[in-house]
């Protein structure tokens, strides 16, 4: 069973990008990126950390702006418009989901798309819906599509589950495997007989949001399975989507929780706001 490790996908990201970040300091642009996160969620911490982690390597700033989960709609939507009118930012993160009881509808509808790092609002998803070739995504999805290319998994005519409908992931990424030739079938948690259309496919992208949801009984021999997930199970770790233990003895390649997709997620994250800062000169 091959590991897919993300880190190497990552770091090649990352070394490329330095170049691009001393070019723009040079002539007096410094990326920044703010990151607006609503209460305490582990799995949000723990992305953050990893944001952290990435962006200082690269030379980026980071500011956080971290408020606390019974905050009012009026002062959430206040709090919002200062990072997003602020000139010297150029890219936004929002933790989603907000905590129950908020919405996200003002961010979506008035955030810069000139700082809409990780593709909040719609309209940036035209492209991507279009099958704009090397048009930028949620920085999850493009995330998955970074490290098939990377280990050269092929897309064309394979099948593909993806098991999550999101617009942060599941449908950009259904889209992304679509213009890259393959055959995609999007299942959620309602999807009658999922283990069986999981079983079906050459590839599955996890991204429903259920620790360990996907267990031996949705894989088969020679299939390749890239977690996305990022959640917290009974005894406090972090884990995936998969059961890797599980789905790791069966099936050819799978990515691991966490060192997989999600450290390649910070770098195209950092790459969105260079891109984004890059846009100034």
């Amino acid at each position: 069973m091959q590991r897919l490790c993300g880190k190497e996908v990552a770091d090649k990201i990352v070394e490329d990008l330095k170049i691009k970040v001393e070019e723009l300091k040079g002539k007096g642009i410094s990326p920044k990126l703010a990151i607006l996160r609503v209460g305490a969620r582990e799995d949000d911490l723990a992305y953050e950390r990893g944001v952290l982690k990435r962006f200082e390597s690269a030379g980026v700033e980071v500011e956080v702006t971290a408020v606390d989960a019974g905050i009012s709609q009026e002062e959430l939507d206040k709090t919002f418009d200062g990072i997003n009118n602020d000139p010297k930012v150029h890219g936004i993160l929002v933790f989603r989901p907000l905590p129950k009881g908020l919405s996200d509808e003002h961010m979506r509808r008035t955030i810069d798309p000139g700082k809409d790092s990780d593709f909040m609002d719609i309209r940036n998803m035209e492209n991507v819906l279009a099958g704009v070739p090397d048009s930028a995504a949620p920085c999850t999805a493009e995330a998955v599509m970074a490290l098939i290319r990377h280990y050269n998994i092929e897309t064309k005519g394979k099948k593909v589950t993806v098991v999550g409908r999101s617009l942060v992931i599941g449908k950009p990424a259904a889209l992304l495997l679509t213009t890259a030739n393959a055959t995609v079938t999007v299942c959620h948690t309602k999807t009658v007989n999922i283990e069986e259309e999981c079983r079906n496919a050459d590839i599955i992208v996890a991204c429903c949001g259920v620790a360990k949801m996907i267990t031996e009984k949705f894989v088969k021999p020679g299939q390749i399975v890239i977690d996305v997930g990022m959640n917290v199970d009974e005894e406090g770790r972090l884990c995936g989507d998969v059961d890797y233990e599980k789905v790791s003895e069966i099936a050819d390649a799978v990515t691991p929780v966490p060192g997989g997709v999600g450290s390649i997620t910070t770098a195209i994250l950092l790459k969105h706001v260079v891109d984004n800062a890059g846009r100034q000169v």
